[in-house]
């Protein structure tokens, strides 16, 4: 038993379920549980992914439709916002702008999770079939469940041969909230997704000098939406998704069920493969002919130099090359790995059945620690690549609630029946 357990510490507030996390699944799953009256606390800052980490000027990868939040009405979706603010918008042809998310999702949380806490999970330990949650605040408390929906923020990815550099000359691009400061610069941007992209396309906007340094043959842009109807023969050849036209695509947003039902690891190459780099079709006319882009080659050493980055790569025909610049950004994305979630203890953690260090889950989000669930990108590896994106949040919250639901009531009846025996 550990400390603060229930009969040790019967002054400890106590909750059925706590969601961690308050980006667009948490604050979703948060909005159906609320209709539900279901009890539960929230911890997290709204939408802090978004508001302080995203470069400012962004455009989201994904089409206007696929950027809801989920309520059970369905009553206050993106489009539903930018009516009421008289802001652009279309479910393909415009693209969403960081501050419509944003402001989005923190108007969906006023109206549909007005009791966040904004607070900071610090530790999570379990014991005689609770858990026991620590915040930055210095408060304790107990839940019966745990849903853990706190995004990328944890998981960026930055390679090894990119380790020997000093902070001073080194940055993920969830670090570069204000291109404009690099202003001047010499840059180097690693990477060629739609973050390694739309960076470049930011900071050479705000008056930097940018190389794009990546390893594919050439960049790949989204093709630009027609503003018409889709005529029959088209929908059948490529139906629409919210992760892009296609029939593969289509099957990973209606039946991510059956995502998980492959072997680990084909689903583990899957994901790897699967929606490679590319960027939205505005940005093609703001980076071509305007940034420098170093394709097809392998980035081989970085060392400081002089105040600087000595970035050393090589081509296919294996000649190195040493290009100097003032800063290097890696944008190489996001990498699950449950190590990297700091408040996870040194008892819960090995208890977590996991593969490549990415938990495996049941077909309710819950892990191999009865009570202990993941949801978004954390739930990828067994859900799919939908769950890299917002659009996988309605999807999680009415799988999940209908399952808190049936095991709050349970627990109910449990306790009624145990109450008059």
């Amino acid at each position: 038993m550990i400390a603060g357990s229930e009969g040790q510490d019967p002054d400890m507030h106590r909750t059925e379920i706590a969601i961690i996390g308050a980006g667009p699944y948490g604050l979703s799953l948060a909005a159906h549980l609320r209709a539900l009256r279901l009890p539960f606390r929230m911890v997290g800052r709204v939408m802090e992914t978004w508001r302080e980490q995203m470069p400012e000027g962004m455009l989201l990868k994904s089409d206007g439709f696929a950027s809801d939040l989920s309520d059970p009405q369905g009553i206050f979706r993106l489009h539903h916002y930018c009516q009421e603010k008289q802001l652009p918008y279309h479910a393909t042809c415009i693209p969403v702008e960081l501050s419509t998310f944003s402001g989005y999702g923190l108007e969906f949380q006023r109206r549909m999770v007005p009791d966040v806490e904004d607070a900071k999970l610090v530790n999570l330990a379990r014991g005689d079939g609770e858990f026991f949650l620590t915040l930055d605040t210095g408060e304790t408390f107990a839940a019966r469940r745990v849903v853990l929906a706190t995004g990328i923020s944890h998981y960026a990815y930055i390679p090894p041969v990119l380790g020997g550099l000093t902070a001073a000359a080194l940055s993920h691009s969830s670090q570069v909230r204000h291109p404009a400061k690099f202003a001047g610069k010499q840059l180097a941007v690693v990477g060629s997704g739609a973050s390694a992209i739309d960076l470049a396309a930011l900071l050479h906007e705000a008056g930097a000098t940018v190389t794009i340094v990546s390893r594919r043959s050439a960049l790949k842009f989204h093709d630009r939406p027609k503003d018409r109807k889709r005529s029959l023969w088209e929908k059948l050849r490529r139906p629409g998704s919210g992760l892009g036209p296609g029939w593969k695509s289509r099957l990973l947003t209606e039946f991510p069920h059956w995502y998980r039902l492959l072997p680990v690891r084909r689903r583990f190459e899957l994901l790897k493969r699967m929606l490679g780099p590319s960027a939205g079709w505005p940005m093609r006319e703001r980076v071509e002919g305007k940034v420098t882009v170093l394709s097809g080659v392998t980035l081989r050493d970085a060392e400081m130099r002089d105040g600087g980055v000595l970035l050393a790569v090589s081509g296919r025909d294996g000649a190195l090359q040493q290009l100097e610049f003032d800063h290097v950004i890696a944008a190489t994305g996001y990498q699950v790995d449950l190590r990297r979630l700091p408040f996870l203890g040194e008892d819960l953690l090995p208890q977590i059945r996991a593969f490549e260090h990415m938990p495996l889950l049941s077909g309710t989000f819950e892990s191999s620690v009865p009570g202990l669930y993941f949801v978004g990108i954390s739930s990828a590896l067994s859900f799919g690549p939908m769950m890299r994106f917002a659009y996988g949040a309605a999807y999680t919250a009415r799988r999940l609630e209908r399952h808190l639901l049936r095991q709050t009531e349970r627990r109910a009846a449990y306790e009624e029946e145990t109450a008059t025996a």
